[in-house]
């Protein structure tokens, strides 16, 4: 198994399990906790597949995420008392899952010859859509429209791979330090609340 394969299962975990603790949170039946996991797992993906032409979408002729999804769907929710502290699981998993996408992403810009500035573009509507979608159907403001520092983090993450691979560092090394700072950056965003400005005053925050 390659690394892409590799990014793109562990990605396909974490944004499912990511779904099912926010359908568990709302208190969802088994069918609408698949449902949001698999809105989570494959929207932004799907999203993707579109913009570029690459249809039918890749869930369609892969069944491995058919298969992924509703298994990481079971486990989570035999464990989901080993998860007890759900906002803070759903953070980790979350911020790993755009990490992850936000490489695979740029992959597939690259593969379709997009300029370096599209592939980033590409990579971040991986990671953000299908965050965007569970949160819409959950009835919650998407985290990425708010203050929280989310989509920067791809953008930064993915313009850090573009330098690194121009500068001759091994495309692998490349790949997984940008995935890192993906994470480290929003981590490091929450846990010292890092945001981006507000355009409203304190009153109307």
């Amino acid at each position: 198994m390659t690394l892409y394969q590799l990014v793109d299962v562990f990605g396909t975990v974490a944004f499912a399990v990511s779904g099912v603790l926010v359908a568990m949170e709302k208190r969802l039946d088994l069918f609408g906790v698949l449902i949001i996991a698999f809105v989570t797992a494959i929207g932004g993906g799907t999203l993707r597949d579109l913009l570029i032409g690459n249809t039918p979408v890749i869930w369609m002729r892969d069944l491995t995420y058919v298969i992924i999804i509703p298994v990481t769907m079971t486990f989570t929710i035999i464990f989901s008392k080993q998860l007890k502290y759900l906002r803070t699981s759903l953070f980790l998993f979350d911020t790993i899952g755009i990490g992850l996408y936000t490489l695979l992403g740029i992959e597939k810009g690259l593969e379709a010859n997009l300029s370096p500035i599209m592939c980033i573009a590409l990579g971040t509507i991986t990671a953000s859509f299908g965050g965007v979608l569970r949160d819409i159907l959950c009835n919650e403001i998407p985290v990425i429209f708010r203050k929280e520092i989310y989509a920067t983090a791809c953008i930064l993450g993915g313009a850090l791979y573009f330098i690194l691979k121009s500068s001759g560092v091994v495309e692998e090394y490349a790949y997984v330090s940008a995935i890192l700072l993906v994470i480290l950056l929003r981590i490091l965003a929450v846990r010292f609340g890092i945001s981006l400005p507000s355009i409203y005053s304190r009153g109307t925050d």
